[in-house]
């Protein structure tokens, strides 16, 4: 029979607290799309992209979860990629429900705590801020060298990562906030963090790292951010008792 898309929505909604944290401005949480038929799989990816939308399909699910959606500025057009990623939705019938800081943040499914579980690491406290969200990331304090570090991060996340090497060799607090939180190397820092784990950061982030006298461990926006989606569709099957997959789409980046 399926379930009631409405009631997934309710659901995820409250349990993430989309309509509580701030967002980017443009960034719109929660359900993008809507759909007709009952949910009975759900595709879980990184990104909606036109290949993620065809492989929902191909997967014959109903509910395609994600962390960067659709909608990023007030007013979009329907025109190129947007109108073949929206007629390729409509046409197959998939909803489109989106999860951006609201679950990079979560205490139980959010990337941030899942890397951090993934890593081998006790959660010890939050910190930093994103449009006014405090606590965005996960710190823990334990006692390893940087190579050990680098190893855990390379096989949570699939690859090997690149390193700024501002820091020491022995590593007492790490600080993780998933995606592309290079620009927070600063409130790292500030909250005494000597090695900082995120996905990806811009050219001018390597001066302020070393000057700063941090390590900061790049494992790419893509692979920091797989966790999440995993998380919360496995918390849908157990609450809705659904099917669920999770698309693998890569960027490298």
């Amino acid at each position: 029979m399926g379930t009631n898309l409405r009631e997934i929505v309710d659901w995820a909604d409250t349990y993430l607290r989309v309509h509580e944290i701030e967002d980017y401005p443009e960034a719109t949480n929660g359900l993008q799309v809507e759909n007709r038929t009952p949910i009975e799989r759900v595709a879980a990816a990184t990104d909606v992209s036109l290949a993620t939308i065809e492989a929902t399909a191909r997967a014959e699910c109903q509910l395609l979860l994600v962390h960067h959606g659709l909608f990023w500025e007030s007013t979009t057009p329907v025109v190129g990629r947007a109108f073949r990623r929206l007629s390729a939705l409509l046409d197959a019938d998939i909803a489109l429900y989106s999860a951006h800081l609201p679950l990079d943040i979560h205490p139980e499914v959010g990337n941030n705590i899942l890397l951090l579980k993934a890593l081998g690491l006790e959660l010890d406290g939050r910190f930093g801020s994103i449009n006014g969200v405090e606590g965005i990331g996960v710190w823990a304090s334990p006692e390893l060298y940087r190579d050990e570090v680098l190893e855990r991060v390379e096989r949570a996340c699939g690859g090997r990562p690149f390193l700024i090497p501002g820091g020491s060799d022995q590593v007492r607090k790490v600080g993780i906030v998933t995606g592309g939180a290079g620009k927070m190397i600063d409130q790292a820092a500030a909250a005494g963090i000597d090695t900082l784990i995120t996905g990806e950061g811009s050219h001018h982030t390597y001066h302020v790292a070393m000057e700063l006298g941090l390590n900061v461990i790049y494992a790419g926006h893509y692979a920091t951010e797989t966790f999440g989606v995993k998380g919360l569709a496995r918390k849908l099957d157990e609450r809705f008792r659904l099917d669920w997959e999770f698309l693998d789409a890569p960027t490298g980046l």
